[in-house]
């Protein structure tokens, strides 16, 4: 009984801590309504609404997705410098691929700002490519194993179709100040 005991109490504690695993939700009766948080959440981790291997940016425009998408987008307010900056730039031969997950919380947050700093500079949406992944960090996509992705949201700019820097997770400074960063220093180069 005590080895039963460690057991369940070890794999409790291993699912507790794994970082990409689904919370458990049980059955409730029929009377009782999930909050609105729960519900949100929910929608999130039912896998029937991820967006998995390539996907267009106005996917993001329906539900459930809209809802953090919309938000994210209107409430970021881009540091204008910054953006003044990638005007700059100019956008020639630049492309980035977005690979986030739409159950990610920080996917959620990051990508709609991006989006709005890419509209501000102007930047083609040809140039963006998305792409979808599972909690597992794996999406449907060939090339995908190559692009060595551990973390999402992860950003990969590319200058002449060479990598020329990535943003991963959470920016440093900010995303767009990144940005400006990752294109300036390989502009000097």
């Amino acid at each position: 009984m005590k080895k039963i005991i460690i057991f369940i109490f070890t794999v409790s504690l291993f699912a507790a801590g794994c970082r990409t695993s689904r919370q458990v939700t049980q059955s409730k009766p029929a009377t009782i309504q999930p909050s609105a948080e729960a519900e949100q959440y929910l929608k999130y981790a039912d896998q029937t609404t991820w967006l998995l291997g390539y996907f267009k940016r106005e996917q993001m425009y329906h539900s459930p997705h809209c809802e953090w998408y919309l938000s994210g987008y209107d409430n970021y307010k881009p540091d204008s410098v910054a953006v003044s900056k990638l005007k700059e730039m100019g956008t020639g031969n630049i492309s980035i691929k977005v690979v986030m997950g739409t159950w990610c919380p920080d996917s959620r947050r990051e990508v709609p700002r991006l989006l709005h700093i890419l509209d501000m500079w102007n930047f083609p949406g040809d140039n963006v490519t998305f792409i979808g992944v599972d909690e597992s960090k794996q999406s449907p996509v060939g090339e995908y194993q190559s692009l060595g992705i551990q973390r999402v949201p992860t950003f990969i700019f590319y200058k002449n179709n060479v990598e020329t820097g990535r943003i991963i997770e959470n920016p440093s400074t900010s995303l767009e100040q990144d940005m400006v960063n990752i294109l300036a220093r390989n502009e000097k180069q």
